[in-house]
């Protein structure tokens, strides 16, 4: 069965008629616009309109031409937060996607389109799982808050790193955040992310003296007095990590050097490398062993260093309990507590002092043509969500 919206969110749904939970229409909604990074595409309206209508005060935060928004119900402490962003990756080869990425089309029990994974069906799940706790305990304990952004796949400068800083300003705090980011590797649930390793990149010349092949008694080659400081680089142990964190590893991105030319040796090399790094390697130690070695081989060079984001952790405790316990209500297993993957904006939220897990469908297909998810997944969410919801507060307040 398919089922289609036009094209970039400007009409509404229409689908064959089928049982369709409140979650999935939400998530459909939200896929149908185009909202490639740091386009937001009309979402956040969407999700601010039914927040509101809980009962949520809601606050737009636009930062250039970032959308943000800030969204609060209820009063003190504790402050749970839901956090995510609507931006998307680009589509790539269209010609590759079986059906429109935003004409969010269901096969065979599986959604298909830009965001199914990464990360609509998380924000709708939130939403609704909002809403349905709020029905049943409309005097909950505490706050119940959301942090969404349309900056996370892209420079992740003006989006929620920003609202952080503005919250800090106003003494606002966040105690326990779920970030809706595709954390299950298998099936929904298997995976929550209590932590993620650190990013530092560099931009790296090596500067040479272009030549004649022919002579290069009168030339300087970079690509050769670079490469056995590549080769140590590469081949380093850098730390065994930790118990909860995978060992640091160095990768080169990009490399290029030379003019096209066959028979010209280059005048310089440029490069791009990472680091994903645990939290037992500092940023000066890491710099500082980088460019020991580079001198160590006698490299010319510059090089510019840059921060993704620092490691973070939060050691199982309430949060985590309760998302465990949601989990195997639902799937009747409990979930694997993972550092793995990459980024997310969890790191600029975790320095708030929150306790923040990452919780959502399963990533098998995120930013690839043909992202997909499991219808059952999206409704599965949902639930887990609302299990935490209650776990956390029920109390009377």
């Amino acid at each position: 069965m398919t089922m289609g919206l036009a094209a970039h969110g400007r009409a509404p749904y229409k689908a064959e008629p089928l049982p369709m939970s409140d979650t999935l229409a939400l998530t459909l909604d939200l896929m149908a616009r185009n909202s490639v990074t740091p386009a937001d595409g009309g979402c956040q309206q969407v999700m601010m309109d039914r927040l509101a209508a809980a009962g949520f005060a809601v606050e737009p935060l636009r930062y250039g031409v970032v959308d943000n928004f800030w969204a609060k119900r209820g009063s003190g402490g504790p402050v749970f937060c839901f956090a995510g962003h609507t931006d998307v990756v680009p589509t790539g080869p269209l010609e590759e996607w079986k059906s429109d990425p935003f004409q969010p089309s269901v096969r065979d029990g599986v959604l298909y389109g830009r965001g199914a994974a990464d990360m609509k069906s998380g924000l709708a799940a939130m939403v609704t799982a909002c809403e349905a706790f709020v029905l049943e305990r409309p005097r909950h304990h505490g706050t119940i808050a959301f942090l969404i952004t349309s900056d996370e796949e892209g420079p992740s400068v003006d989006g929620t790193k920003r609202v952080v800083e503005t919250l800090k300003a106003r003494g606002e705090r966040i105690d326990w955040c779920v970030v809706g980011e595709p954390s299950s590797e298998r099936t929904i649930g298997d995976t929550i992310k209590i932590g993620r390793r650190g990013s530092l990149s560099g931009r790296l010349t090596v500067h040479g003296v272009q030549g004649h092949i022919a002579y290069p008694q009168l030339a300087e080659n970079p690509v050769h007095s670079f490469a056995p400081a590549l080769a140590e680089l590469t081949s380093r142990v850098w730390d065994e990590g930790n118990e909860h964190f995978q060992p640091t590893s160095f990768q080169v991105s990009n490399f290029n050097a030379g003019t096209g030319a066959p028979n010209v040796i280059p005048g310089e090399l440029k490069a791009r490398f990472n680091l994903r790094y645990s939290p037992v390697q500092t940023l000066d130690g890491l710099r500082g062993t980088v460019e020991g070695i580079l001198k160590k081989h006698g490299v010319r060079y510059t090089l510019e260093w840059y921060v993704s984001g620092e490691p973070f952790f939060t050691a199982p405790a309430e949060l985590s309990q309760a998302a465990t316990l949601a989990i195997r209500a639902e799937t009747g297993s409990a979930p694997k507590l993972s550092t793995g993957g990459g980024t997310s904006d969890g790191r600029f939220i975790a320095p708030m002092g929150a306790q923040v897990v990452e919780l959502g469908v399963v990533n098998a297909t995120i930013h690839k043509v043909n992202e997909c998810v499991r219808v059952a997944e999206i409704d599965a969410l949902h639930r887990i969500y609302l299990g935490v919801l209650r776990s956390l507060l029920t109390a009377a307040p």
